[in-house]
């Protein structure tokens, strides 16, 4: 897994190839697009197509319809703002990665139950950022944490830097890598 993962909402379909080319410029190899827009799963068949380099996989996935899709268009991971048992029984069927956002030690509890020992914690600067990450790995240390919401320039290497963190998760990567171009 890349420790930069680029929050991507593709509102139009022309869009895919400047943003995953512009990823893949700045030496990112991954991407979560997020099932936010009308043109989502589109553009993640074709970002799955166009970049097989690339760990391109689905974001904001909220249900078993939306994960079917996705895997459909060839997401090589899912992630969602919450927990879902359906979401999680389908990834595990089809040994795709999952990564729930859990915020709370119980939504941490129910992901260990099904096996899932990375989430995303999200919102995390509502949360209470790396001071909960620190508090909620203490008594969870086989779980690593996909910090995003509120992670930015300024503050993403002090969460890259705890050792608990897998990756950290944003929009504003994409923003960068458009920048660059």
């Amino acid at each position: 897994m890349e420790k930069k993962i680029p929050v991507v909402a593709i509102r139009e379909l022309s869009e895919t190839d400047k943003i995953l080319s512009a990823l893949k410029a700045h030496g990112i190899l991954c991407a979560e697009i997020t099932f936010r827009t009308a043109c989502a799963e589109e553009a993640l068949r074709l970002a799955c197509r166009n970049y097989p380099e690339m760990d391109v996989g689905a974001g904001a996935v909220i249900n078993k319809v939306q994960c079917r899709r996705a895997l459909a268009a060839g997401a090589k991971f899912i992630v969602s703002p919450g927990f879902s048992e359906d979401v999680a029984r389908l990834c595990q069927k089809k040994r795709i990665p999952y990564y729930p956002g859990c915020a709370t030690p119980t939504e941490i509890m129910q992901a260990l139950k099904w096996g899932i020992t990375t989430v995303k914690f999200f919102p995390a600067s509502v949360y209470g950022g790396l001071k909960a990450l620190k508090a909620l790995s203490a008594p969870f240390p086989q779980v690593k944490f996909i910090p995003t919401g509120g992670v930015n320039r300024e503050n993403m290497e002090e969460y890259l830097a705890f050792e608990k963190t897998a990756a950290i998760g944003g929009s504003f990567l994409v923003e960068e890598a458009l920048q660059c171009e």
